[in-house]
Parts: structure tokens; C-alpha cells; sequence
């Protein structure tokens, strides 16, 4: 945890409001900045309309719904900023927040390059009850994920849950955070697996291969972290 260093100098004394007021701007255009590189990136990779996925695709809902998935993922972590002492998990946080800022903008380039909607025609989630590929076989998941229509996003924060981390400080947001973005992120791997169990697109495919790569791999980190601290 970081603790100030005592001093009897009243001129030199640190003065947190101002420090905290730069480094809450910092992580701004941080995030901002990656959003546009996301963006930018999107619009190259995307292929042309015509050989695009269509509005009720896998793809376009993946593309819909991780968007929101990972905002969800960016606000909590900048809320955590600001309510953190702890240097490692600030820094996991602006990480994360970065990461996923970056992909939403690249999910929401393509939505633009195919000539679809960023809110789609069918409820959220929809996509995620359909047969995968290759006849209800996948190397990711069996032939359905267990996602009825209707149920919440897997992992995703209640409004409940997010008061909490907006009214926590210190120890106790960096424990409230680490909970919930464990359970974001496993909720947003099972999202990437269900959408690579459902799309051969050579887009998102490794865009979705990563997520389930890193998102795991910090997931581990974060229990890690919560089981040495809590």
C-alpha cells in the first residue's frame, strides 16, 4: 500500500487533491486515446460490407454486447482509481481499462464498416443461445452455453455492486473491485468462448482468442491478489 512520508515542513507536505486530480486526467486521455487507436484499427481490419456478417450474426452480437461488457470493465476501473492507495492494483486497473477500451472501439469500427446498428434488432445476449458450428460441436463449448434469453450478461456488475465500489476507499475498494472484475472477467470469457464456438470470422477470431487468453490470466492474478491481501 502507499503510505505519505512524514515532514515537518508544511510547504513541502503532499497535497493529495491536486495529485489525484492529475493522475484522474492522465488516466482519461489515456483511455481515450486508446479508444481511438481501437477505432482506427477497426476501420483497417474490417473487410468490405458486402462480405460482412448480417444484423442477428454472432459476430455483430459479440461485436453489440462485449462493447457494453467491457465499459462496464473500463468505468469500474477508473472508479477505482480514484478510490485505490494500493500502486499494483491502480496499475492492474489503468491496464485493464486501457486494454478493453481499445477493443470496444475496435468492435464498434466494425459494427460501422458493415453497415450495421450499434444497438441490434434482437434482445442482448441472443446470440448466445444458438448451435455452435461444425453440427453442435466446438472446441470451445457444447452446443449451446447455458445462456437463456433473458438472463443477465455473464458477470456483468449490478447498479447495487457498482454503488458499493463508488462508496468504498482504500483497502476496501481495492477488495470490492478485485471481486467484481473477477467475476466480470470470467463472465467475458465465457462471452469470447461462446462467440468462437459460433463464428469462424477471421476477424473476430483472434480478436476473442486473445480476450479468453488475458482476461483468464488476469482473473488468476486478481484471486491471487485478493487471497494475499484479504
Amino acid at each position: 500500500m502507499v503510505t505519505g512520508s512524514s515532514t515537518s515542513d508544511p510547504q513541502s507536505a503532499p497535497r493529495p487533491p491536486l495529485i489525484t486530480a492529475r493522475a484522474a486526467w492522465g488516466g482519461v486521455v489515456i483511455i481515450f486515446v486508446a479508444l481511438i487507436a481501437g477505432i482506427l484499427l477497426g476501420r483497417v481490419s474490417a473487410p468490405p460490407a458486402a462480405a460482412s456478417p448480417g444484423e442477428t450474426s454472432a459476430e455483430a452480437g459479440f461485436a453489440r454486447d462485449m462493447q457494453t461488457h467491457h465499459n462496464q470493465a473500463v468505468e469500474m476501473s477508473m472508479v477505482l482509481r480514484d478510490r485505490s492507495d494500493d500502486d499494483e492494483v491502480r496499475l492492474l486497473a489503468l491496464d485493464i481499462a486501457t486494454a478493453q477500451s481499445q477493443q470496444a472501439g475496435q468492435m464498434f469500427a466494425w459494427l460501422n464498416a458493415w453497415n450495421l446498428p450499434q444497438t441490434g434488432s434482437e434482445p442482448e445476449m441472443a446470440w448466445m443461445t444458438r448451435p455452435v458450428l461444425n453440427g453442435g460441436t466446438s472446441q470451445h463449448g457444447g452446443a449451446h452455453s447455458g445462456h437463456a434469453l433473458g438472463d443477465p450478461m455473464p458477470g456483468l456488475a449490478t447498479p447495487l455492486q457498482l454503488q458499493q465500489l463508488r462508496d468504498a476507499a482504500g483497502i476496501e475498494a481495492d477488495r470490492v473491485y478485485l471481486e467484481l472484475m473477477i467475476a466480470h472477467h470470467i463472465g467475458g470469457v465465457e462471452m469470447a468462448q461462446a462467440a468462437l464456438a459460433r463464428s469462424d470470422d477471421p476477424l473476430l477470431t483472434p480478436l476473442a482468442e486473445g480476450m479468453v487468453l488475458v482476461q483468464q490470466k488476469e482473473a488468476d492474478y486478481m484471486t491471487e491478489l485478493l487471497a494475499e491481501t484479504f
